[in-house]
């Protein structure tokens, strides 16, 4: 029972944490149509610009998070606005364009840091005994944050007038410019806003598992299956799909074994798609 509990503990915080790339990448792709192939590179710089701030600059951790989230928010901005904006519905360029970006982030954090992980650490440790169960207290944390930023992104959406026009926008873009909803500007605030979750993600998961250049191909295939698990464009059933996945890593890591864990992985999702070819919450999805 003991190992039970703390196996889903571990499931439902790997859930949250994937669920703030998955929500990210959603949104790029709900709004914009943009398949984003540099997703797992903001997660990778999310955590090197953290890494940054505390060895070099000595910040605090916690401060360090947020300077990581705003760095890649900023760089989402511009390289949506000055960038991608410019094709943005030749999808085949945008794939190129932000594929291209992953390959030059990833380069040049290897070049700037080098090959090695490098020691950085989550700046608090132990464990919390429970009746039956235990979980690190760091795990907590992140735990913690992630839900308040998963919790912040549906309130965002949902119940803000800038959320409004984001979803007006992804749901028919003609009409919503008709209305008076501007892309040239909600689009590079989407995609800021996207990477930024990328970026916080990285910076509060890569002190618990590990920093190192190229990390960021398996987040992409992990948030690319959430996606396509939960329906494309739905931010719910990536949210729903994320805490699935999360549950049926740790389960099948733990029961099942590594290499095994990840085909159970890849069985459960072969299976839905089967079965709803949509996705869990799957949806038409116009192109942008």
């Amino acid at each position: 029972m003991q190992g039970f509990v703390a196996t889903s503990l571990i499931g439902i915080s790997l859930g949250a944490q994937y669920a703030l790339l998955a929500l990210g990448f959603t949104l790029i792709f709900g709004i914009l149509g943009v398949v984003n192939f540099a997703h797992g590179g903001f997660y990778v710089l999310g955590g090197y610009l953290a890494y940054s701030a505390v060895t070099y600059l000595g910040m605090p951790y916690a401060l360090a998070v947020i300077c990581a989230a705003l760095g890649t928010t900023v760089l989402g901005f511009l390289f949506e606005r000055f960038v991608l904006d410019r094709v943005i519905d030749d999808h085949l360029a945008t794939l190129m364009l932000t594929l291209g970006l992953y390959l030059m982030m990833s380069s040049g954090i290897l070049v700037v840091f080098g090959p090695q992980s490098p020691a950085f650490a989550f700046p608090l440790t132990g464990v919390i005994h429970g009746h039956g169960f235990f979980v690190p207290i760091e795990n907590l944390v992140v735990l913690g944050v992630c839900i308040i930023g998963i919790l912040s992104i549906y309130g965002l959406i949902y119940y803000t007038d800038f959320g409004r026009a984001l979803r007006a926008m992804a749901d028919d873009r003609a009409v919503a410019t008709a209305q008076g909803l501007r892309p040239a500007i909600l689009f590079p605030a989407a995609f800021a806003l996207a990477t930024g979750l990328a970026g916080l993600t990285g910076a509060l998961v890569t002190p618990i598992l590990s920093l190192a250049p190229h990390i960021g191909d398996p987040v992409l295939a992990t948030s690319f299956l959430i996606v396509i698990l939960g329906g494309l464009g739905s931010v719910g059933g990536a949210t729903v799909a994320a805490f699935l996945v999360g549950m049926a890593e740790a389960f099948s890591a733990v029961y099942l074994g590594g290499s095994k864990g990840a085909l159970a992985l890849f069985v459960l999702v072969l299976v839905m798609l089967v079965v709803k070819p949509s996705g869990l919450f799957g949806h038409r999805v116009r192109g942008a």
